[in-house]
């Protein structure tokens, strides 16, 4: 699968989050999103970890954005998210690390491959800004 819940809340949690003028927290995202608050918490620590976030404490902390949103990839959210690039196939991205080490004799693997890169490319080129407007 391309794109876990994890991906789609973290989509979702950081339009929230670029639409606002003011820091958002779990607790706020949570009710707004309807999502679940422990696992949207998870997400939220990730993304601060990985630096698409800032995360503030406080009466009137939260959560903002490190960078513009135009500058925020897609591709980058879900890498995070999902904590590997997203893939649309099981396969291998090496001939050289197939599992099964028929990648040389497959007929499936340079059409899958190449439907992989050109989705993260897609994905690299589309950001935040787009998907939020």
């Amino acid at each position: 699968m391309l794109l876990t819940k994890k991906s789609e809340y973290a989509l979702l949690s950081l339009i929230s989050i670029a639409k606002s003028d003011t820091p958002k927290n779990v607790d706020v995202l949570s009710r707004e999103l309807n999502i679940p608050k422990s696992f949207l918490a998870k997400i939220m620590q990730n993304l601060a970890k990985n630096d698409i976030v800032i995360s503030h404490r406080g009466v009137n902390g939260g959560f903002v954005l490190k960078k513009p949103y135009d500058e925020i990839t897609i591709l980058e959210i879900t890498t995070v998210a999902e904590e590997k690039i997203p893939s649309v196939f099981e396969c291998s991205p090496s001939v050289n690390s197939c599992p099964s080490d028929l990648a040389n004799a497959c007929n499936l693997w340079p059409v899958l491959n190449n439907l992989q890169s050109r989705i993260n490319v897609f994905l690299e080129e589309l950001t935040l800004k787009d998907i939020a407007s």
